[in-house]
């Protein structure tokens, strides 16, 4: 069955594949570049694509079988296992919603204050590029045969 976990979801994702989720020691938060491996969700991104992040947690082993589809110097930020696929970086998040997580963590004043600093309409509209990966996951969705969905809802492959 597809699968698409964000953030917090890639992590959960992560860990009930198998791989291993592990406290960072640090928070990775505000606009930040991450390169892209060469993978169909990220298709029409350019890479390194601008994103916003935000977890003090992070992917420190993938589960078995999984690629690596993304990463920066805090680590994995996308990993795929067959239909199932995850993404660190929030994609989602407008500068409203940015600016409201951002100030609500429990970080120095001034690191809360760098961070707003860098919600900006440029870095913005940089970031809605990686949104493009909504479309493209729908888009696999769609594209999966029906005997195939059939079969994943039942439990079964496609060949059984």
């Amino acid at each position: 069955m597809p699968v698409l976990g964000v953030c917090f979801g890639h992590q959960v994702l992560a860990d009930a594949l198998g791989g291993t989720v592990e406290d960072m020691g640090s928070y990775e938060i505000g606009y930040r570049d991450v390169e892209l491996g060469d993978d169909p969700l990220f298709a029409g991104v350019e890479s390194p694509a601008t994103v916003f992040t935000t977890h003090s947690d992070a992917v420190t082993e993938l589960p078995p079988e999984a690629e690596q589809i993304a990463e920066n110097d805090y680590g994995v930020h996308g990993f795929r296992v067959g239909n199932a696929v995850g993404v660190q970086f929030h994609p989602e998040y407008d500068p409203a919603t940015a600016r409201e997580v951002a100030s609500g963590k429990d970080l120095p004043d001034e690191r809360i204050e760098r961070v707003l600093e860098g919600i900006t309409e440029t870095n913005y509209a940089a970031a809605c590029e990686a949104k493009a990966l909504f479309e493209n996951f729908v888009g696999s969705v769609r594209e999966q045969p029906a005997d195939e969905a059939s079969a994943a809802r039942a439990g079964e492959t496609a060949d059984d």
